[in-house]
């Protein structure tokens, strides 16, 4: 199997057990090797009491892409924090895509930069997370891990 196809078998595994984008209808459109592009249609039901959407779903989208792409090599990974700057207002109706993309990963820890965007291609947020891969946890075990030549 090569990087790519170990991404897309990690992305396929992540999707049927998260249950959180699952229910905010969260897709995830592209994958790769430490990158990752996810949609979300903006709901009646994750507006606030200004009729924008309240920003959690803003860093929940950037969240969950961050996740997808720093799993992607197939090793356990999770967040040890993230930051997000909300930059512009989101409204119901409104389709939000991160992408996310690796800044650096060496040994354990990584950097991964997300920004959203509206379908006006206007930044909603941009986000920084920063993950920590458990040692020796492959997230398919039937699949190689680590960062693999393309």
């Amino acid at each position: 199997m090569n990087a790519q196809q170990i991404a897309e078998a990690t992305r396929d595994a992540m999707r049927e057990e998260d249950r959180a984008s699952r229910l905010l209808g969260i897709e995830v459109v592209a994958i790769g090797p430490g990158r990752a592009t996810a949609r979300m249609t903006v709901r009646e039901d994750m507006v606030n009491g200004h009729d924008l959407c309240h920003g959690g779903f803003v860093a929940t989208l950037a969240d969950s892409t961050f996740a997808f792409a720093c799993n992607a090599y197939n090793e356990i990974t999770v967040a040890s924090g993230f930051d997000i700057h909300l930059i512009a207002s989101a409204y119901r109706g409104d389709v939000l895509t991160a992408d996310c993309v690796e800044v650096s990963k060496a040994g354990r820890t990584g950097v991964y930069d997300a920004t959203v965007t509206n379908q006006r291609n206007e930044t909603i947020a941009v986000f920084r997370g920063r993950s920590y891969t458990m040692k020796g946890k492959p997230l398919i075990e039937s699949l190689p891990m680590g960062k693999q030549p393309i």
